[in-house]
């Protein structure tokens, strides 16, 4: 059921008669009642039209948004990887991928239950957003995997970003209560760092980071980290 609105004031009322340059004086009884009318109903159907367009906009914001973390969702993600794709290809300006690969989350999952998994991504995405621009794109795609779209950035300036990133999130470690039995467990990051190149699609770009990712995850093991 849609609101009732209250009733207008008389200088709402007078403000809106002015405005249509009508002499109520001059008018007799019901036609001035049918002015008042006319006038109460366009200033209800305007604010019912400002209603309705601050709702399109929280339902657009709640489109773009991750379901749990205050950053883009995935379609909306890929959605600013094309846009920021066609203004460096216009601009011939640099343009940057990190695709971030969350460690040892399902081991927080598996011992200390999906609530503590979800603090760990509302962390992580705190730390990428308080480490990067305004302009950077900060995205969810999906399980405790992160995308950043860097852009008028070089490939070595985002490589030393993303260890910036990786060094933070390395940090964070799940523990138990005082006195509890299970292992804590230590939060890492592997990230893979790509620039885009002339003719690469959207989903190559983040395919090729992907991959970049997979390497940095082989080398942390490499170093012995223990990541699952």
């Amino acid at each position: 059921m849609p609101t009732e609105l209250p009733p207008l004031t008389d200088a709402e009322k007078r403000a809106l008669i002015d405005a249509l340059g009508v002499d109520l004086a001059r008018l007799d009884l019901r036609a001035r009642a049918a002015i008042e009318a006319l006038a109460e109903e366009v200033i209800a159907l305007r604010e019912e039209a400002d209603t309705l367009r601050a709702s399109l906009a929280d339902a657009a914001l709640l489109a773009d948004n991750d379901a749990l973390c205050p950053v883009f969702n995935r379609r909306a993600f890929e959605r600013e990887v094309r846009r920021e794709i066609a203004l460096s290809g216009r601009f011939q300006t640099p343009l940057t991928l990190i695709f971030i690969d969350l460690d040892n989350f399902k081991t927080v999952n598996d011992v200390y239950g999906h609530a503590a998994g979800d603090s760990v991504l509302l962390k992580v995405s705190d730390i990428l957003l308080a480490r990067t621009r305004e302009t950077d794109i900060v995205g969810r795609l999906g399980g405790d995997e992160f995308g950043i779209v860097l852009a008028h950035a070089s490939l070595e300036d985002s490589r030393r970003k993303a260890a910036q990133l990786a060094g933070a999130i390395d940090a964070l470690e799940v523990r138990g209560e005082e006195g509890s039995s299970l292992p804590p467990v230590q939060i890492g990051a592997s990230c893979g760092v790509v620039e885009w190149s002339a003719g690469q699609s959207p989903a190559a770009l983040i395919a090729r980071a992907d991959q970049a990712m997979f390497a940095e995850k082989a080398r942390r093991k490499g170093e012995g980290r223990t990541l699952r």
